[in-house]
């Protein structure tokens, strides 16, 4: 049975006909006539209650649930959150400050640098504000910043991330430093808020994957509740008692094109992971240990050989994205965590498959494909290994 909403028009339609029906005779035509006016003023709050009554029936299911503020009967929510919270998930995660550490040089070592004293970097146009007062008794002194404004916003987020030996400078001149200071390392990573399309697949491996008391699922759900973290890969450790778990961020928040995270945010998915959102220790095993570590991104070489297409810069653009796009949906298999069909394997045919697609398509040809593995030998099949990704390195036209 399929639920369609008839038009205004339709409804009507049908009052009309109904009421022709009920008096056994026909109502004029005119558009004026009372009959059709009535049912033209009828038929608008018809179709106002399928629409809601289908509004209604969408937000029983989380894949469907809207993500904007609903108001009824006074009470104001956000379906998808509600759902979220049902299931223990909690609010969609905010976008984080970026904390950085910096090198001062101070010129006159006396007094001290008070709090709250602001710096400006004009890369990102982000100014960043001192946290706690800073003694001025050394050459070099350090002080922790926190990104608080930026040209549209309020500074927090991936803007305000930058990387170690970037400048950072006080919106005025100050006594007994100088102006500029370097960044030493980061120790907060800005993320930006949680988008809905993660949020709603975050709800949704809730539902699937319920918490276990330490399973392998629980780690992941844990693990990727840090702003910026988009997978989480456990493992049983090869020394009893011991979980790896291996993670990967998003560019934009880590810095890195392969997702690397960064230390912070391998010390955010730890925090995660050992406490829950009120700072109690209620999620591992008081037994296991908890090895946090990066995932691996591997390079694969690929040949397409003997390649005939009437366009060829247009096709390889497209041979080029779709092996992108394969290659980024390839992780690990995780019995008990990753969801069928299993995408733990590099395949020859299936990217072959993937280039048969697009030349054909453009009317071209091709003779074969050569896959080599990160190693540089060529494979028929290559299987991932724990905690490795993998991305298409060079793609080639011999």
């Amino acid at each position: 049975m399929s639920l369609t909403t008839p038009t205004t028009k339709q409804i009507s339609d049908n009052i009309v006909a109904q009421i022709e029906a009920a008096i056994s005779q026909s109502v004029p035509l005119l558009p004026k006539a009372f009959v059709r006016v009535l049912a033209k003023a009828l038929a608008g709050v018809v179709t106002i209650l399928y629409k809601y009554a289908g509004f209604i029936f969408l937000q029983m299911f989380v894949r469907y649930a809207s993500f904007s503020e609903t108001t009824i009967n006074g009470k104001t929510l956000t379906p998808l959150i509600e759902w979220g919270r049902l299931i223990g998930v909690g609010d969609p995660a905010a976008a984080t400050r970026a904390e950085l550490l910096i090198d001062i040089t101070v010129t006159n070592q006396t007094g001290s640098l008070p709090s709250g004293s602001q710096l400006l970097n004009t890369s990102n146009g982000v100014t960043y504000i001192t946290i706690g007062a800073v003694s001025l008794d050394a050459a070099v002194v350090q002080a922790t910043i926190r990104a608080v404004s930026d040209q549209s916003g309020d500074g927090s987020g991936v803007i305000g991330n930058l990387d170690a030996g970037s400048v950072v400078a006080f919106a005025s001149p100050l006594p007994n430093v100088q102006r500029d200071a370097v960044v030493v390392s980061q120790s907060v990573t800005g993320a930006d808020a949680e988008s809905e399309a993660a949020y709603r697949q975050r709800v949704i491996d809730r539902f699937q994957k319920r918490p276990q008391g330490g399973a392998y699922a629980d780690y992941e759900l844990w693990g990727e509740e840090p702003s910026g973290i988009v997978n989480v890969y456990p493992y049983t450790g090869s020394t009893p008692g011991y979980v790896d778990v291996y993670v990967e961020a998003t560019p934009e928040s880590s810095g890195s094109p392969d997702g690397i995270p960064t230390t912070a945010q391998l010390q955010e998915v730890l925090d995660a992971i050992e406490l829950d959102q009120a700072g109690l220790a209620t999620r591992r095993p008081a037994n296991a240990y908890v090895n946090v570590l990066s995932i691996t991104r591997s390079a694969f070489d690929i040949e397409v050989v003997e390649l005939v297409v009437d366009s060829p810069v247009a096709v390889k653009a497209d041979i080029e994205a779709a092996i992108d796009e394969y290659m980024a949906a390839a992780e690990p298999f995780i019995p008990g965590v990753s969801v069928l069909p299993r995408k733990d394997t590099i395949s020859r045919t299936a990217i072959g498959g993937v280039v048969s697609d697009i030349v054909n398509a453009a009317g071209g040809v091709f003779g074969s494909i050569t896959l080599k593995d990160p190693d540089g030998l060529g494979v028929d099949v290559y299987a991932l290994q724990q905690g490795e990704k993998a991305k298409a390195g060079t793609v080639t036209y011999p």
